[in-house]
């Protein structure tokens, strides 16, 4: 069976492959530069940069399969940040607060012979809104670092959400029912519709 090479360090994202019966044969996280191009709507960003991801692990892996993903939060056409600091999470916590926001998540699948497949998922998030002693709580606690938009929804940030219209694991940090579909076309998981 050709190994399967997952191009992310997140924990999240190797839990939520685990979810279809798959474990990557290896992990080998991409350190590509994330920074939007100028104009760059979310969506093409979020595609752009997983692909990119799986393109630099694909060359260190011939042969293989490799899976690449990306998530991004937007709010209107501002694409939030994976927050380092305290500062920028509640920033991006304020800016959701009573809110709708997208969240897209895109899936790029490069296949032995090195053709690439690419899906996305966009989800509509809505945010209670949120009180200062709410947002403080969550800050302290440390659940958003490193987090697209400074929360994580697998997390206690999943009880602010008011309204969820799309894919839960897409949000999480990679699509299940896209990541499947680029799994079956690539021969890795049966076809259960056919």
């Amino acid at each position: 069976m050709t190994p399967l090479i997952l191009a992310s360090g997140s924990p999240r994202r190797a839990e939520l492959i685990g979810r279809l019966g798959i474990r990557p044969s290896d992990i080998d996280p991409a350190d590509i530069d994330e920074t939007p191009l100028k104009g760059e709507d979310s969506a093409r960003y979020a595609a752009r940069v997983a692909a990119a991801k799986a393109a630099l692990v694909a060359a260190r892996h011939p042969g293989a399969l490799v899976l690449g993903a990306d998530t991004v939060v937007a709010a209107g056409r501002r694409i939030l940040p994976k927050t380092e600091d305290v500062a920028e999470a509640r920033a991006c916590l304020q800016l959701l607060s009573g809110r709708r926001h997208r969240v897209h998540s895109a899936v790029t699948l490069i296949d032995a012979a090195g053709v690439a497949r690419h899906r996305l998922s966009t989800s509509i998030v809505a945010f209670k809104r949120l009180t200062v002693a709410e947002i403080e709580a969550y800050l302290a606690g440390g659940e958003w670092r490193g987090k697209a938009g400074g929360y994580a929804i697998q997390g206690y940030a999943e009880s602010w959400v008011r309204m969820l219209s799309g894919s839960h694991s897409g949000v999480m940090g990679l699509p299940l029912f896209e990541t499947r579909a680029l799994l079956v076309a690539a021969g890795l998981l049966p076809d259960s519709d056919a």
